[in-house]
């Protein structure tokens, strides 16, 4: 059974850094594009950064120059490193990825595969002074 478990969440004053970590775990073939997502109170989620298998990565403006994202393809881990927070940053931070695994086996041998989209439980941010 596939996980997402993310951690680094907390409380930061406005100016300062949190990193963000969100480890796969489970009998995955392959992990494609991997992202994160945020939700604050009141608002619809949204994409804050993503990062294909290749290392392309793409960024909401509201957080262009600020944030980085980065995975490790041998450790199955997405890293979002976050700096100069703001107080419009605080929201529930959610870890995504396209992950492949298999549908089907027999005699040993994989017969079928499926990709499914997965999500963490979700990390809170919060940036006060």
């Amino acid at each position: 059974q596939v996980q997402l478990v993310e951690s680094g969440g907390g409380l930061v004053q406005p100016g300062g850094s949190l990193r963000l970590s969100c480890a796969a775990s489970g009998t995955i073939l392959s992990i494609n594009d991997m992202a994160w997502y945020r939700q604050a109170p009141g608002k619809q989620r949204e994409l804050v950064a993503g990062i294909t298998s290749g290392g392309t990565t793409n960024y909401a403006d509201s957080v262009k120059g600020r944030f980085t994202i980065s995975r490790d393809n041998a450790k199955r881990t997405v890293i979002l490193q976050m700096n100069s927070l703001k107080p419009e940053d605080t929201a529930v931070y959610y870890c995504n990825a396209d992950i492949r695994t298999v549908a089907a086996a027999k005699g040993g041998l994989v017969s079928a595969v499926k990709n499914d989209d997965y999500w963490g439980q979700g990390t809170q941010v919060t940036v006060s002074s």
